[in-house]
């Protein structure tokens, strides 16, 4: 067994082994859908934390923040998906693309984008049905509409086909999608 040679290092070499230089902060890729996406998490683990604190230190829970919660959470997702969009991180399956050839595999992710765009054309289009259905619900345990979710989870899937159309678009200015090339988009972050 070799014997481990440690050599010493002073405290003031050690104070200073962590002021690296940090890169500036990017913040240009995030849009507007990211930001309000982020408020409703942070509002949504406002509510899971003062249900928890009522619950186990008060004794005495609030039975508003589960549902409130919830419908956070659901916000969160859909509109989470936009940004999935966005950046073609939504799952995938890519690995017939290696076994195609290009034209074929060109082809077959252009239809694939036209599909995507096409779904969430519909869901967008269910999803306003649905809304004027049920538009005069309110929540269970507050009184609050629950159309607000709902046009949520509308405004998402609305969001997600015009970004699977800006998708597409730059499919085609590429001449490649991350169905054909994967890694040309890790760590793209766009």
């Amino acid at each position: 067994m070799t014997q481990e040679v440690h050599t010493q290092v002073t405290p003031e070499e050690l104070a200073h082994a962590f002021e690296e230089e940090t890169a500036p902060v990017d913040l240009s890729r995030y849009a507007v859908e990211d930001w309000v996406t982020l408020a409703v998490f942070w509002g949504m683990s406002l509510c899971v934390f003062l249900q928890f604190f009522t619950r186990y230190v008060m004794n005495n829970s609030f039975a508003w923040t589960e549902e409130i919660a919830i419908n956070c959470l659901v916000v969160v997702v859909f509109l989470g998906s936009v940004m999935c969009t966005r950046t073609t991180r939504h799952i995938h399956v890519d690995v017939l693309y290696h076994y195609l050839p290009a034209g074929v595999g060109r082809y077959l992710a252009l239809a694939v984008n036209l599909i995507t765009i096409c779904f969430f054309a519909y869901m967008s289009w269910l999803l306003w049905r649905y809304v004027g259905i049920v538009h005069r619900e309110r929540m269970v345990t507050i009184n609050l509409p629950r159309n607000v979710v709902f046009y949520a989870v509308f405004a998402g899937f609305v969001l997600m086909m015009l970004r699977a159309i800006q998708v597409f678009i730059g499919n085609i200015r590429r001449g490649y999608s991350a169905l054909e090339r994967p890694a040309a988009f890790d760590g793209l972050g766009e």
